[in-house]
């Protein structure tokens, strides 16, 4: 019996339990250190929150959904969406919720993770799905523990945070922000939105999906299908404009300024909100109320840098302070450091943060040399600007269940160094030409290196994962009684 042991209860952590359910695996426990399924969705339930990528292909392809109520559904759709399919897949029953790791060791032939708390629990396959986007980021500003009133990152939101007639300052103009704050204008007495960058912006195509639309889905499966094409066929065009075609970057680059024209009337705010770093170099943000939000008179937009936060509120470079009761931070996750707060210690002791020091990397954003039988989910490099990471867990999780097929027969996987190295270096030759380079966002680590991000089209990706290549990986790499690699 192989015991496979997965850290994370997420889209991504769901989509290979239950494809190694399919395949025959029983012995699979997933460990969630929350009380319930859901990765970002359980976690971020701030106002407004909701999918930036259209439900149809938002979705297991093997259980596209009739009955999304709209083209970009809320939060609480997507995760009572991922409650389903974890029941219906049997995937439920094999979560032990409230239960943090704390630490996994290969300890020769198989792994021991440690919970917090104390107990420890042996996998012969470890497979971390804790995703890029679970670490919320929080900056270090001078005064932020002397805040008087209610400070909140909107990955930590609760029902609690005082809203209504309240003075609210959202620090940051992210993805998040941008749907929270047209969400909460006109309930909150002010908002004062503090900007470092204008992020680029296009409107969003959203509509309500009618009964007649989820009834003929139901009769006729093959709408869903041809609407999933459809989709993919869109994000192909949201691809070609990050990634170097001309013409299509600046198709989206007008389409962005005719919004600004429309939706910003006023001269000054337009030129606030006009991003002066290039299109794709941070994400593209689908939105019909941001702007209109900002031109708002309850709505202030700050572009001044913040140099303290004061008791009663935000402190600015040229002196102003801004007074508020409630202070959001909109400033997204710690994405480049992969795996944390976990340390992972792999064969002769090595340890995964220090294999890291320079950047994650990972072969496929699969394997790492030198720990055997560990493969990731939504790894170093898996990450897609313009079409559903769910595509990306689907190949994942076939690729992994190729892999613990294997085990399961006897064999170790640990990838060649070699291999992973010629890897690693194609993938950042090529994001060295890529215009997430040209700017210091999310994708990057502080030194440069773009670590999150896949470089090519998505069909590209799971071609690539389609078939495990036993030659990438070392013959014989460990001694099972040993545990030290031969020679």
């Amino acid at each position: 019996m192989t015991r496979i042991v997965i850290i994370g209860a997420g889209f991504g952590g769901v989509a290979v339990a239950a494809e190694l359910l399919l395949a025959g695996f029983d012995d699979v426990v997933v460990l969630e250190k929350a009380d319930r399924i859901g990765g970002v969705w359980r976690d971020n339930t701030y106002p407004g929150c909701a999918c930036d990528v259209p439900a149809p292909l938002y979705s297991y392809s093997r259980a596209l959904n009739p009955d999304w109520s709209r083209r970009y559904p809320p939060h609480d759709e997507i995760l009572a969406y991922l409650h389903r399919c974890a029941a219906e897949w049997g995937v439920t029953p094999l979560v032990r919720f409230g239960t943090e790791v704390a630490s996994a060791t290969w300890s020769g032939g198989g792994w021991e993770i440690t919970i917090k708390g104390g107990e420890t629990v042996r996998a012969d396959v470890l497979i971390p799905a804790v995703g890029q986007l679970s670490r919320p980021s929080i900056p270090a500003l001078p005064g932020a523990d002397g805040f008087a009133g209610v400070a909140v990152h909107t990955a930590h939101w609760s029902p609690d945070v005082p809203i209504e007639g309240r003075r609210v300052a959202v620090v940051g103009t992210g993805a998040s922000a941008i749907q929270l704050v047209p969400a909460i204008a006109g309930t909150a007495a002010h908002i004062t939105v503090f900007q470092r960058t204008a992020p680029w912006t296009v409107p969003k195509p959203d509509r309500r999906y009618g009964r007649l639309r989820k009834a003929a889905s139901r009769r006729f499966p093959a709408l869903m299908r041809l609407s999933r094409a459809a989709t993919w066929g869109l994000t192909l065009v949201a691809g070609a404009a990050v990634t170097g075609n001309r013409p299509v970057s600046a198709l989206i680059r007008g389409y962005s300024w005719a919004q600004r024209r429309w939706q910003v009337r006023d001269p000054e705010l337009r030129a606030k909100v006009t991003p002066d770093e290039p299109l794709g170099c941070k994400r593209i943000l689908f939105t019909n109320g941001w702007l209109p939000a900002l031109a708002r008179p309850d709505v202030d937009l700050v572009t001044e840098k913040i140099i303290a936060v004061t008791p009663t509120g935000i402190r600015t470079a040229d002196g102003t302070e801004h007074p508020c009761d409630v202070l959001v931070y909109g400033t997204g996750f710690a994405a480049t450091e992969f795996l944390a707060p976990i340390r992972v210690t792999g064969r002769d002791g090595v340890d995964l943060a220090d294999e890291w020091r320079d950047g994650a990397h990972a072969y496929l954003g699969l394997a790492v040399p030198g720990f055997p039988d560990m493969f990731l989910v939504y790894g170093p490099n898996t990450n897609t600007g313009n079409t559903s990471v769910i595509y990306f867990h689907e190949a994942q999780a076939r690729w992994i269940t190729q892999a613990v097929r294997r085990v399961a027969a006897g064999d170790h996987l640990e990838v060649r160094p070699e291999v992973a190295a010629a890897y690693d270096s194609e993938i950042q030759s090529r994001l060295a030409d890529s215009v997430w380079t040209a700017c210091q966002s999310w994708y990057r680590t502080a030194a440069g290196r773009v670590v999150t991000n896949w470089p090519g089209r998505a069909s590209e990706y799971r071609r690539r994962t389609a078939t495990l290549n036993r030659s990438d990986f070392l013959p014989d790499p460990l001694d099972v009684t040993s545990g030290r690699a031969p020679g």
